[in-house]
């Protein structure tokens, strides 16, 4: 997971907020600039970190087959619900502790906040542990209990990790956060791929050895981000524990709830996969297998939510800052601008990877993943879309400091879903069908919930998105996926090819109707030209 991150050590908070024009929307051609930036080095550190992403499960089902990808996929899915929990909260809470105080005070901010962050971290970590038992019983799975056990160390190590990073965002330290991204989806990769490859050739079990590897490179990564973030310094700050708790518990709350909306679906697959194939071995890798042809589906479905959480960490520092000055005409700017770039993005990207659902999953996975999963990644990508709208919004909340309310819709989003997997799942026969109806659930539960942060976001911040861009982005991207699917199969080599032509066609329905025009083009040169010297 990616971070926001700036410029200088020396400087501690955002930059404030630029005057605006009478839309609402930032003038200021130098906070644009350096925003844009900002969001450039993640969100190039983001898609380092995707294909590192990537080439791991890319390689982990050819390693463990089909059956073992699933097994590794439901622990990693239990313990991400936390993981990224830890890694949110602490990344946003650091922030905002750090760029709130005066810059003198930044690293005694870090020191006390850090401390709150490791003894959380340690007691969730132990808590993950002790439900290990219930957790592999309700996804009837108890084959991974001792693993489920194991990775909860990586929810400590992450509690540390994550608060050093989040200093780093508070301070603006752009490259510093980014290189940390970069490093450690390399280590990652290399640490998984390497213990599942290590002990199988030791006649020992490959989903237990990329386990472990997960937590050596989790174990790793902390000194490396201790000597780039340090530890803080002791002394006098205006830092106080009570008022961070206050903002710390309600977004945690909403993080679960948010982190819990990606894995809900997988979890009740599992559940109802399990109970329909049964307990013998050949059920058992039955269900693992179904397991893994899902992941493999949510592995590009959740591209779109990946590549946009860069817009959040740029939009929650920018609307938290604006907030606290009182200025509602920036806010409503950030807001309508962020919003419109994501429903903007998120169209691209979703439908892109709908059109062509089989043919992607084919680049990248096994024969029994892409002959039985394109269907419901047809349907799972578009749900995400609305995911990945629902994710920016909640950030927004969560930056005019409103966290309860976010909260609130994502645990509304985690019933939906649930509610819809437990009623469509079992009636489907074992095999495509459930995850064709798992996807189904999903996506028409985010929907829901995505409109409804929508009228939330829009109250709070007296805007929300243009309906003209709704309807145009919904056209282009209905239009995209419409012809998109009707591209045959031509080859590995040409897929991004397709990707691109479908990307092309949404871009082009956007530009006839007017959605897109001179001035985004403006702005993109804006964030990318250098500033002129003695500007």
């Amino acid at each position: 997971m990616s971070l926001t991150p700036s410029e200088s050590a020396a400087e501690s908070s955002v930059a404030p907020p630029p005057a605006t024009t009478e839309a609402g929307e930032p003038s200021t051609a130098e906070t644009t600039r350096s925003a844009g930036r900002g969001g450039l080095a993640i969100a190039v550190a983001k898609v380092s970190f995707i294909l590192f992403g990537f080439a791991q499960q890319a390689i982990l089902p050819r390693l463990l087959g089909v059956d073992g990808y699933g097994e590794v996929s439901l622990i990693l899915s239990a313990v991400s619900v936390l993981n990224n929990v830890i890694v949110a909260t602490s990344i946003q809470g650091v922030s905002r502790a750090v760029s709130q105080v005066p810059a003198a005070e930044a690293d005694q901010a870090l020191r006390r906040a850090l401390r709150v962050h490791a003894v959380l971290a340690l007691v969730v970590s132990a808590a993950f542990a002790a439900l290990a038992g219930p957790i592999a019983s309700f996804t009837r799975a108890t084959q991974v209990t001792t693993q489920l056990r194991l990775v909860a160390l990586v929810i400590f190590l992450y509690g540390v990790y994550a608060p050093l990073v989040g200093s780093l965002n508070g301070k603006r330290r752009f490259l510093d956060q980014a290189g940390l991204d970069i490093g450690y989806g390399a280590l990652r990769l290399c640490a998984m791929v390497g213990g599942a490859v290590f002990f199988l050739h030791s006649g020992k079990s490959g989903v237990l050895g990329a386990v472990v590897g997960f937590i050596a490179a989790a174990a790793i990564i902390v000194p490396v981000a201790l000597v780039r973030a340090g530890t803080g310094e002791r002394g006098p700050t205006s830092f106080r524990l009570a008022p961070y708790l206050r903002y710390l518990v309600p977004l945690a709350v909403s993080q679960y709830f948010l982190n819990q909306l990606m894995q809900t679906d997988l979890l009740f697959l599992s559940r109802f996969v399990g109970e329909a194939a049964g307990v013998t071995d050949a059920g058992i890798k039955a269900a693992n297998s179904l397991r893994g042809v899902y992941r493999g589906v949510q592995l590009f479905a959740f591209l779109p939510f990946q590549l946009l959480m860069s817009v959040t960490f740029i939009l929650f520092p920018l609307l938290a800052r604006a907030s606290a000055e009182g200025d509602r005409a920036a806010v409503r700017g950030y807001t309508m601008t962020g919003v419109r770039l994501g429903f903007v993005l998120t169209g691209l990207m979703c439908g892109a990877v709908s059109a062509i659902a089989p043919h992607v999953l084919h680049l990248v996975f096994p024969e029994e993943i892409w002959t039985q999963g394109g269907d419901a990644l047809r349907i799972l990508s578009l749900g995400m879309g609305a995911f990945s709208v629902l994710g920016i919004t909640c950030a927004a909340l969560s930056g005019l400091g409103r966290p309860v309310e976010a909260a609130l819709l994502t645990a509304l989003g985690v019933g939906l879903i649930a509610g819809g997997c437990a009623l469509l799942i079992p009636r489907a026969e074992l095999g495509p069908a459930m995850l064709v109806q798992a996807a189904t659930a999903t996506s028409a539960a985010l929907t829901i919930t995505a409109a409804c942060g929508g009228v939330l976001l829009h109250r709070a911040a007296g805007g929300f998105v243009a309906a003209a861009t709704v309807v145009r982005v919904l056209l282009a991207l209905a239009v995209a996926v419409a012809i998109g699917s009707r591209l045959p199969w031509l080859g590995k080599v040409l897929v991004p090819v397709e990707a691109v032509a479908v990307a092309a066609l949404y871009v082009a329905v956007l530009v006839i109707t007017r959605e897109l025009g001179k001035a985004d083009l403006a702005r993109v040169l804006t964030v990318v030209r250098r500033k002129a010297p003695g500007a």
